[in-house]
């Protein structure tokens, strides 16, 4: 994943103004709101679209102050946000739905990724193409995750136990050594990688068979949206131009990524190809008619019944999808 810095905050009152002239001074230089945007992983191009917003100003020009906080392995989106700390999250239907049977006040207030990021990668020599062909396979995958491989079994009807599951980190080495046949990973980082090192390789993604879970998703508390609405409205507001601008162009997405977090260990090459693979996951028919972010009760009711798969019993309740249309009106 990529790294930012903080891009330096924009002074847009300055010291020499004449007295009298605050009656004609722009909506964006009166007070800023302070609002954390917590991440849900460490800085890189995967949030392109929300460092735009930032790095263009259209959080300031709608009057808020947006501090975006990385995550990582060791820092989860949802504590921040339940105890108030960050106003919006960015989560995945799976973890929030969790949370919400341990009785956090989650709501789903708008969906980046429209299709689930989780693939299945393999080399072209040994393809696997559809689900069937993973029987009699070796998959090398995180043991956390074999209820995803179950899901996606159990929608195809195929008999899990016909697939080796081989415990392996999250690295395409086992794969390239010929120690699995595949891998479970994320369409955007390990089959980016191995492209980038010049290993050509196959992708399928989960979602073209199935198994519909709602990812990057935006999550608030039912009391921020019953009290910092407009601040939440203003949010998404930003972050739609902020998309809107890097599906014009990924490459400048990309750049940006790698020129905010000097520090982060980003590779443009690898952060181009990773912003390039991202824009059919994020976009679609769906997002072109309504807007970045849109859900619809059609696209709900898939995830509940995927949920429902991986043990998380949730109801329409849990999408909110009313601060979008604010936003996006």
């Amino acid at each position: 994943m990529t790294n930012l810095i903080n891009p330096t905050r924009r002074t847009v009152l300055q010291a020499g103004l004449a007295i009298g002239a605050s009656a004609a001074m722009p909506a964006f230089a009166q007070a800023q709101t302070p609002v954390n945007f917590q991440l849900s992983w460490l800085h890189s191009v995967q949030f392109g679209g929300s460092y735009i917003a930032q790095n263009k100003g259209y959080w300031r020009d709608l009057g808020l102050d947006v501090s975006l906080t990385q995550g990582g392995p060791n820092a989860p989106v949802e504590p921040p946000v339940v105890a108030g700390q960050a106003l919006v999250g960015i989560s995945a239907a799976d973890y929030t739905a969790s949370a919400v049977a341990q009785g956090a006040p989650f709501k789903i207030i708008g969906v980046a990724m429209q299709k689930n990021p989780f693939a299945i990668t393999s080399l072209p020599s040994n393809p696997v193409n559809t689900p069937g062909d993973l029987i009699g396979k070796r998959i090398g995958m995180a043991v956390a995750n074999t209820p995803v491989l179950q899901a996606l079994c159990t929608i195809n009807n195929i008999d899990i136990n016909e697939i080796e599951i081989v415990p392996t980190q999250y690295d395409p080495a086992p794969l390239v050594a010929g120690q699995v046949d595949c891998l479970l990973n994320w369409e955007t980082d390990l089959p980016v990688a191995m492209t980038i090192q010049g290993v050509d390789n196959v992708t399928m993604l989960l979602a073209d068979h199935g198994y519909a879970l709602h990812s990057q998703t935006y999550i608030t508390t039912e009391d921020s949206i019953a009290n910092r609405r407009a601040d939440l409205v203003k949010l998404l507001k930003g972050e739609v131009m902020g998309w809107n601008d890097y599906y014009a162009d990924t490459d400048a997405a990309a750049d940006l990524a790698v020129s905010m977090f000097p520090d982060a260990g980003l590779d443009l090459p690898t952060q181009q190809l990773q912003a390039r693979r991202q824009v059919p996951l994020m976009y679609s028919e769906l997002t072109q008619a309504h807007g970045f972010g849109w859900f619809t009760e059609e696209t709900v009711a898939d995830n509940i019944e995927t949920l429902a798969l991986l043990g998380l019993e949730v109801d329409a309740g849990l999408w909110d999808r009313s601060v979008l249309a604010e936003a996006l009106a």
